[in-house]
């Protein structure tokens, strides 16, 4: 999942931004010891803490789910804390159920500073094939076992260790954040890394029964050794001969092109912008990058804007008000609502990153009002109107799938149902009536160091749709298939550009 997807520079005002940007702390793992076993006293320390801050700050703890539900999650998930647990057991079996159940997509755990950093260099053991899950449907992308002959890729998969497909999925989606009822980000988020998942879900096997479907379509199962990084050929290679790094500006120059690109395909008069985030590598830089695409899209006379947003989680709603302002034809704004619940983190800032300068910031930008609730009133009031210079008229397609999310989605809800516009692709991960995007944090618990992220505004989308819990959802719907995951197809680029070619 981050790629992760903050809003916080939309937030405040300039001086304040300027305040809260700071330098990140080293981290020194020299004493880390990642099999440490806590205490059941630690343990609900951090889990109590935890509850209270949810109960006291999350603005969107109760919107799915009701509070009598959430009682009993709470409840029931303290129960499963063992007298003692490891850090990685407790973030898996306890926290990430607990965020799961709250619906949120911007609430979801993190392990701490420490495990990041020694795992960061390390292949660990796990379930050996890569996974595309579409559906209740398994396709093999990959084999971490290189010298096994049976499973290869393309083929179906059908169980493991007895578990159907469907069960397996539900099961794993149990442990994975989600805005109200929008999955479909899920299933990509599995599709990414299922050894990764199936490992911290599961745990490890030393054998998987593995059933599929051969090159004849006989159903069959065989039994697969898990994969075992020191067993692994490939990582006893000798050393490569020391190559200089690139220089930092060429290293920055491939990283900001990585978040997105601009394409002119002249045989179809069309220019396809690929945006993967509205923050990272952007600011000044992205903002400079959607200026240029417009005036050359402006000066080369391009009729037609296909415009990925597949794998953008958000970031600056800045920016996604910015890329609006181009495309769409009348004022609109970003939000119906956007509040807090409470005007600041106190008492609980201390375990909250930045806590105290967010405090302050939230002091400017917010505003009690009779229902309670601190709002943020620049959302609410401010109409923002479509640009003049370079603004495109043409025909545009804009692609969407579970990744897109969070400022991806307010996007998605402002330009839906313009004459020119069509949101092609699958129902986006990110909530359509509304999201808790603005502003989001981390709590670091005092004796584990796990983090869980903690969003401050809850915001009801402008001119909303009905709360159903689900995402923005296309205009033409074209989902993956096997066949175009075997062949390697970009279906959904591939069958845009047949309608555009297909008018001309």
């Amino acid at each position: 999942m981050d790629s992760n997807a903050h809003m916080i520079k939309s937030l405040f005002l300039p001086l304040f931004t300027l305040l809260i940007i700071g330098t990140g702390c080293a981290v020194s793992n020299k004493d880390y010891n990642p099999n440490k076993k806590y205490s059941r006293r630690e343990l609900e320390e951090d889990y109590n803490l935890l509850r209270n801050i949810l109960e006291k700050k999350h603005p969107a703890l109760y919107w799915y789910t009701p509070k009598d539900s959430m009682n009993f999650y709470f409840d029931s998930l303290h129960e499963l804390i063992a007298d003692s647990m490891t850090e990685l057991q407790f973030g898996w079996q306890v926290l990430a159920p607990l965020t799961h159940e709250i619906r949120c997509g911007h609430t979801s755990f993190n392990m701490s500073k420490h495990w990041n950093k020694y795992i960061s260099d390390k292949v660990t053991p796990s379930f050996p094939l890569f996974l595309k899950v579409i559906g209740d449907t398994m396709v093999v992308t990959g084999n971490l076992n290189r010298k096994d002959s049976i499973i290869k890729k393309g083929m179906l998969i059908n169980s493991i260790n007895g578990i159907s497909n469907h069960e397996l999925v539900q099961h794993m989606f149990k442990y994975l954040p989600l805005d109200g009822y929008a999955d479909n980000v899920n299933y990509v988020r599995i599709s990414s890394n299922f050894p990764y998942y199936h490992r911290n879900i599961f745990g490890i096997y030393k054998n998987y029964r593995v059933g599929y479907i051969d090159s004849t379509g006989v159903e069959k199962t065989t039994l697969l050794p898990m994969f075992n990084p020191l067993n692994d050929t490939l990582l006893k290679r000798k050393k490569r001969p020391f190559e200089p790094k690139p220089p930092r500006s060429l290293l920055n120059k491939e990283r900001r092109e990585s978040y997105r690109s601009l394409e002119i395909d002249s045989n179809i008069n069309t220019a396809v912008i690929t945006l993967n985030t509205f923050s990272n590598g952007g600011g000044r830089h992205l903002r400079t990058f959607i200026q240029q695409s417009f005036s050359r899209i402006k000066k080369q006379e391009i009729n037609n804007l296909v415009l990925d947003l597949r794998g953008n989680g958000g970031g600056d709603v800045n920016m996604s008000v910015l890329l609006t302002k181009y495309l769409r034809n009348t004022p609109f704004k970003v939000a119906d609502t956007a509040y807090a619940v409470a005007k600041n983190f106190c008492p609980y800032s201390k375990y909250i990153k930045q806590g105290w300068l967010s405090n302050i910031g939230l002091w400017f930008v917010s505003k009690k009002r009779q229902d309670g609730n601190a709002h943020f009133g620049y959302w609410e009031r401010h109409w923002f109107k479509p640009k003049q210079k370079n603004h495109f008229d043409g025909k545009i397609y804009v692609l969407i799938n579970g990744p897109s999310f969070s400022a991806t989605t307010i996007f998605c809800n402002a330009v839906k149902g313009q004459a020119n516009i069509t949101l092609a692709g699958e129902e986006t991960g990110g909530g359509w009536y509304g999201n808790s995007g603005l502003l989001i944090s981390d709590i670091t618990l005092p004796n584990t160091k796990l983090r869980v992220r903690l969003p401050f505004f809850k915001i009801v989308q402008f001119n909303h749709t009905i709360k159903n819990g689900r995402g923005v959802a296309p205009d033409l719907f074209i989902p993956p298939t096997v066949d175009g995951v075997i062949k390697g197809i970009d279906r959904k680029m591939e069958i845009v550009k047949g309608l555009i070619k297909s008018t001309q």
